[in-house]
């Protein structure tokens, strides 16, 4: 079987860190991958940041993954996609295929507010009979240093595929939608899709908090930098949902000192920072050391 860092620290239940990448190229990512050697997964974001789905996500992610490349203990790091998908209508079915196509892990699905929504990306991250992914790349099994035979026998059980709830239809229907054969809820609550038919180790579904955009959904400012203590009862409530129903749980967070917090609550799968924050806060972090010693 497959595998890779965030597939390994769920199967040890150990708390995965990760970081959001922002900007496009190769030595960019690269120095992202390679800042910390404790950092499991990173998503490049192709809905809110500066990176083209095609082709620029693919050269992240093979950035990413020849930065860190899997070793004898297993996987390394993981490279999450996440699509541009902006309509609630909207096909995400291309943006699946070019992302997986292009060797990442995960996806990881915006505005997903529906079980039926959340069946169609199922089915877009699934080989069949399983779902209609279709089958083809001379790129993707290169991606993951395997032959074409061994990647399409794994994927279904080693892809991640996460799904975004952030406006209060998708807050309403998250039991529904994590309800749906194969789906756990992702960022504002988010997770992985798998199908437990076919997995033979006891990986439990995700639920991914997303504290800005669940925030703007319930009505209060976005966190500043922590999340307004209503919607801090909210993302409570979901950590306590998630571990009653043996679901992993996952949440934002911009610093390091807000993830040591949440991993201390229990929360399994924590963003430390992003690209651009941790740049320029190192930045005006040493501007302001030079004028205190001026």
């Amino acid at each position: 079987m497959l595998s890779h860092a965030l597939l390994n620290a769920f199967k040890t239940k150990s708390p995965a860190l990760g970081a959001w990448l922002t900007l496009p190229g190769t030595f960019h990512a690269r120095t992202v991958a390679q800042a910390s050697p404790h950092l499991s997964w990173i998503v490049v974001d192709c809905e809110h940041g500066m990176i083209p789905l095609v082709p620029s996500a693919s050269e992240s992610v093979s950035a990413l993954q020849n930065a860190r490349p899997a070793n004898s203990n297993g996987g390394g790091l993981t490279t999450i996609v996440r699509i541009p998908a902006t309509g609630v209508t909207a096909s995400s079915s291309w943006q699946i295929k070019h992302a997986l196509d292009g060797g990442a892990h995960g996806v990881l699905v915006p505005l997903v507010s529906t079980a039926e929504k959340a069946k169609e990306v199922v089915s877009d991250c699934r080989f069949p009979p399983l779902g209609r992914r279709g089958f083809g790349s001379p790129f993707t099994h290169g991606m993951w240093g395997v032959s074409a035979a061994d990647y399409l026998k794994a994927a279904n059980d080693t892809i991640l595929v996460m799904v975004q709830i952030e406006n209060k239809e998708a807050v309403e229907n998250v039991s529904e939608i994590a309800a749906v054969d194969g789906i756990a809820s992702v960022a504002c609550a988010s997770g992985r899709l798998i199908q437990r038919a076919v997995t033979d180790w006891n990986f439990q579904d995700v639920l991914f908090i997303g504290p800005y955009d669940l925030s703007i959904s319930l009505g209060y400012p976005t966190p500043n930098p922590d999340p307004h203590p209503d919607v801090e009862q909210v993302i409570q409530k979901i950590l306590h949902a998630a571990h009653a129903k043996n679901k992993k749980c996952a949440i934002f967070c911009t610093s390091g000192e807000q993830a040591a917090l949440r991993v201390k609550e229990g929360f399994d799968m924590i963003n430390v920072t992003s690209d651009t924050g941790a740049m320029s806060e190192a930045i005006s972090k040493h501007v302001s050391a030079a004028l205190n010693k001026a």
